[in-house]
């Protein structure tokens, strides 16, 4: 590659982390990588596995266009602290299937364009946890994962039957998935697997198979995430599909209850983990602490509740000889989530002198009442939901916000729904730490 089509390349740095090697050697904000070892550094992928050595040299290419060479002595995996511009280096792979229950093909018009878009690309799956399908991975790829030793990836399996995949997620390549991992599995890397359920579906004999599959591939693959379907009101031109109910919850956390005594027995782990959602949807109590084996499958709900139920039980254990504080808080919450969640904030106003909290459950006018959990609640429907009520200060999660900013699905930010409400809005992580010093301290 010529020195000038450098200048039109994503490897631009954009930070430098303070303390780190790079810092250390005088790189700058604006300077452009241009190889490590003398390999061209095609993406993030390329650069992580690159930068793993502990002998490494580095071409750089300064804003005056001279090129600096820097031969740098350092630990294994020890990370050289450079923050790209792109942190994929290149654009971000789109998914190129059509799936019968994709969430955003039943999002409404005329949201934030940044929405629509559909990622498929495993170095997000590396990178920020996403889960993939495999179904966009070409051999070399494959191979490029293997050669790096890439792990852990997160897939979206959904079933093993290649039949069946092809048609839920109308791709003709959907059907290799379960080849593709069992090349990962010989290679001994490491799978977590998210198995969204359509009554009908995939579920019964067909998720009995799929599960039985995958435990083949144990210990490759250490988990298993069983998520229901969402279905909002935005499917005129979608396939009509069922969502679960009390009765449907009920008879899946039977079914996956036997088949974890099973797994149990054979693997040592329960393996499959229905989420939060089903225990919710059911009014069963959640599982005990232990149930969990160490939370393999937060960011698909399994868990989360228990997880922060135990934390806050913690947190409350550790206060003492508190002042007044003379408060009243809403804290709004999605519809599936109302009692346990009032659960939660009368453990904590039952400790704090002078705090009243009242938890309101929003309805999910924008997607549909079908839509009934936090994460998913927009700006207007709190704002039309809450609007004339008086509190010293709104309290959400920070599920409801973008990830980077505070900012509603709806584009309503924080600050207008707290002019427009009159109140201070306080988004708390979820986490009991977070949400006792938010209710101590309310502050953002």
């Amino acid at each position: 590659m010529e020195l000038g089509n450098y200048k039109e390349s994503r490897n631009i740095i954009e930070e430098v982390a303070h303390g780190s090697i790079a810092e250390e050697l005088d790189i700058q904000t604006g300077d452009i990588l241009l190889s490590i070892n003398g390999n061209e550094v095609k993406d993030i992928i390329d650069y992580k596995y690159l930068v793993s050595d502990d002998y490494i040299l580095l071409e750089i290419l300064k804003p005056s266009g001279e090129v600096w060479e820097y031969e740098i002595e350092k630990d294994y995996h020890e990370d050289l602290g450079i923050i790209f511009t792109n942190p994929l280096i290149d654009r971000a792979k789109s998914c190129t299937n059509k799936c019968v229950f994709c969430f955003i093909d039943q999002l409404p018009p005329n949201m934030r364009e940044t929405l629509y878009f559909k990622d498929d690309d495993s170095r997000l799956s590396f990178l920020q946890g996403n889960f993939i399908t495999l179904t966009n991975m070409s051999d070399s790829e494959i191979d490029r994962i293997i050669k790096y030793r890439l792990s852990p990836i997160n897939i979206s399996v959904h079933t093993t039957n290649p039949d069946l995949r092809v048609k839920m997620l109308n791709n003709k390549k959907a059907g290799r998935i379960y080849d593709i991992m069992k090349r990962f599995h010989e290679a001994n890397l490491e799978l977590n697997c998210q198995i969204v359920l359509v009554p009908g579906l995939n579920d019964g004999k067909e998720l009995e198979r799929t599960l039985a599959d995958l435990a083949k591939l144990y210990p490759s693959v250490e988990s298993v995430a069983v998520v229901p379907i969402g279905l909002t009101k935005y499917r005129e031109k979608l396939a009509k599909l069922d969502s679960y109910n009390n009765e449907s919850a009920e008879d899946l956390l039977d079914f996956l209850g036997g088949l974890q005594e099973k797994y149990m027995k054979e693997l040592g782990t329960r393996f499959v983990f229905p989420s939060d959602e089903f225990y919710a949807l059911s009014g069963r109590e959640l599982p005990d602490y232990e149930y969990y084996e160490g939370f393999p499958q937060l960011e698909n709900g399994v868990g989360l509740m228990r997880l922060f139920y135990q934390e806050v039980e913690e947190e409350i254990s550790k206060l003492s000889d508190l002042p007044n504080l003379d408060k009243k808080y809403i804290v709004a919450t999605g519809t599936l989530a109302h009692d346990f969640v009032r659960d939660i904030f009368d453990k904590i106003q039952g400790v704090i002198p002078g705090l009243e909290i009242e938890v309101i459950a929003i309805n999910n006018d924008f997607f549909g009442d079908r839509i009934t959990v936090s994460g998913l609640i927009t700006g207007s429907d709190i704002l039309a939901q809450l609007e004339g009520r008086k509190a010293d200060g709104l309290i959400i999660p920070s599920s409801m916000m973008k990830a980077d900013e505070e900012i509603f699905l709806d584009n309503i930010t924080v600050d207008e729904l707290t002019r427009e409400l009159s109140m201070e809005v306080i988004v708390s992580e979820v986490s009991g730490n977070d949400i006792i010093n938010r209710v101590l301290l309310g502050v953002k």
